[in-house]
């Protein structure tokens, strides 16, 4: 199991820090989602990912989005280890818990670096 990227590990914390403080959800919402697809690969950063978006489900009291999210929580470690999860996923319940989905274009290059 490899440990995260300084660089990768910056971008990551500086999303989740945004999250947690911005005041709009949408926008909450879409740093958790960049998060995510930066923290798949890596297990502890992953499942910390997916207990704030449960976190932020709850607070919008979105039952479908925290039920999914309790899913993903259970899964993020054992999958990241394994390897076993769909690239660049937002991780969101609507996304689907194993649809691949396109790298936004400003992460292509810090996801494709040799580690």
């Amino acid at each position: 199991m490899s440990r995260m990227p300084e660089q990768l590990r910056t971008l990551y914390t500086a999303e989740m820090t945004a999250a947690r403080h911005s005041s709009d959800d949408v926008r909450r919402w879409r740093h958790l989602e960049r998060a995510h697809i930066l923290s798949q690969p890596y297990p502890w950063p992953h499942t910390r990912n997916h207990l704030a978006m449960f976190t932020l489900a709850l607070r919008q009291r979105d039952r479908r989005e925290a039920v999914g999210q309790v899913v993903r929580i259970l899964l993020a470690a054992p999958g990241s280890a394994l390897g076993r999860y769909p690239q660049s996923n937002t991780g969101r319940t609507s996304a689907g818990l194993m649809t691949p989905m396109q790298v936004p274009e400003d992460l292509v290059s810090m996801l494709t670096r040799p580690t």
